[in-house]
């Protein structure tokens, strides 16, 4: 069994497909995976996902503003990211973090949403998703300071340096699709360091299709050419790897097998 731990289903886009998002997780679950964690990317998603939750025994969700908003949103209050952490099947805070790639002329409000969000995650126990891109250092030293209950650098793009600072903070690494495309030699060789019990794979669709569908709508059930990409970088099969990432996936987020 295969999980995608962070996609976003309510950005896919379902015009033309029949069957809407039951059919887009029934192709998933064809494929091998049968679990699915879907982020939110601000308060409004937050609570909307609680409600599509509550349609699928397997889907699950978070509570959290992403770094990157196209118009700059009240700092997230740590009480209202507590009062959703509590709603059914929300098991994480986030995503959340820092990115001076895209957005830095913001990045003081991206510091205090951050530090809000960890201070979230560390009151419900629940484990934290973190966006973080050309913010290594800071990223990290924020994390030592305010302790979050654990959690994930999701779509991880960075070094190997940084991986270590994270998993040392108790932090697991997720790879999308990026880790399969021609430029990510770097990468590929953070996928062969990070321990096999702290790897987690991912989507993150509807964006960043992994070959060969780069380009195309990315989709749950495409992470399985993560994982089976991740599988032959390190020369094991599909199978442990599948175990492995769900174990993690599931021990993470506290999520029943």
């Amino acid at each position: 069994m295969l999980v995608d731990s962070h996609c976003h289903l309510d950005h896919l886009d379902l015009s033309d497909r029949e069957g809407g998002l039951g059919a887009v997780l029934d192709a998933a679950q064809a494929r091998g995976v049968n679990q699915f964690l879907s982020v939110a990317v601000d308060m409004a998603s937050s609570r909307s996902l609680i409600e599509l939750t509550a349609k699928y025994d397997n889907v699950y969700s978070s509570v959290g503003v992403h770094p990157l908003q196209k118009t700059v949103q009240p700092v997230p209050r740590v009480d209202e990211l507590i009062e959703l952490a509590q709603q059914p099947r929300v098991v994480a805070i986030g995503e959340t973090g820092l990115d001076n790639f895209y957005s830095n002329d913001t990045i003081d409000w991206q510091r205090q949403s951050f530090i809000n969000h960890m201070q979230a995650s560390q009151q419900t126990g629940k484990p934290l998703i973190i966006h973080t891109r050309d913010a290594r250092d800071e990223t990290i030293a924020l994390m030592r300071q305010h302790a979050p209950a654990g959690g994930v650098m999701h779509c991880f793009t960075e070094t190997w340096e940084m991986a270590q600072s994270a998993l040392e903070l108790g932090f697991y690494i997720s790879f999308s699709g990026i880790v399969t495309f021609k430029s990510a030699d770097q990468l590929r060789e953070v996928a062969l360091k990070v321990p096999l019990n702290r790897i987690l794979v991912e989507t993150d669709s509807p964006w960043l299709a992994p070959v060969p569908y780069r380009g195309a709508q990315n989709e749950p059930q495409y992470v399985r050419e993560v994982a089976q990409f991740i599988a032959d970088l390190r020369g094991v099969s599909l199978e442990q790897l599948a175990r492995a990432t769900t174990d993690n996936f599931q021990r993470l987020f506290q999520i029943p097998a």
